[in-house]
C-alpha cells in the first residue's frame, strides 16, 4: 500500500505560479511511476503530467506542456508539480496519483493509489 498526500494548492492571479507536493509514504521501496491529474466541477478527471521512476520521460498534456514541469525527489518520497504562467482554466483539484512499473501512462485507471487532492484556483 502506498499513501500519499497532496499540498501546495490555494488561490492564485492569472499569470501567477505554485508548487503542489506529494508525499508518499508506506511501500516506497517499489518503482511507482507518479501522475498529476486535474478535475474541475462538472468535468471528467484529465491527465496533466507524469514521470518515470527514475525522473526521465516527463510526460505532459498538451495543455499544459511549457507551463507547468513535474520532477521526483526519490530520497524524499515527494513528486512536485511546479505550476507557472497559471490562467483560469487551470481552475481544479489537483490530485496526485501512483501506479507500479515504469511505463508512463495518461490513463487515470491505470493508476492503483490516489491522494486526495488539493485545490487550485486562478483568478482572472
Amino acid at each position: 500500500q502506498v499513501q500519499l498526500v497532496e499540498s501546495g494548492g490555494g488561490l492564485v492571479q492569472a499569470g501567477g505560479s505554485l508548487r503542489l507536493s506529494c508525499a508518499a509514504s508506506g511501500r516506497t521501496s517499489s518503482s511507482y511511476t507518479m501522475g498529476w491529474f486535474r478535475q474541475a466541477p462538472g468535468k471528467e478527471r484529465e491527465f496533466v503530467a507524469a514521470i518515470s521512476w527514475s525522473g526521465g520521460s516527463p510526460y505532459y498534456a498538451d495543455s499544459v506542456k511549457g507551463r507547468f514541469t513535474i520532477s521526483r525527489d526519490n530520497a524524499q518520497n515527494t513528486v512536485y508539480l511546479f505550476l507557472n504562467s497559471l490562467k483560469p482554466e487551470d481552475t481544479a483539484v489537483y490530485y496526485c496519483a501512483a501506479r507500479g512499473g515504469a511505463v508512463v501512462t495518461t490513463s487515470p485507471d491505470r493508476y492503483t493509489y490516489w491522494g486526495q487532492g488539493t485545490q487550485v484556483t486562478v483568478s482572472s
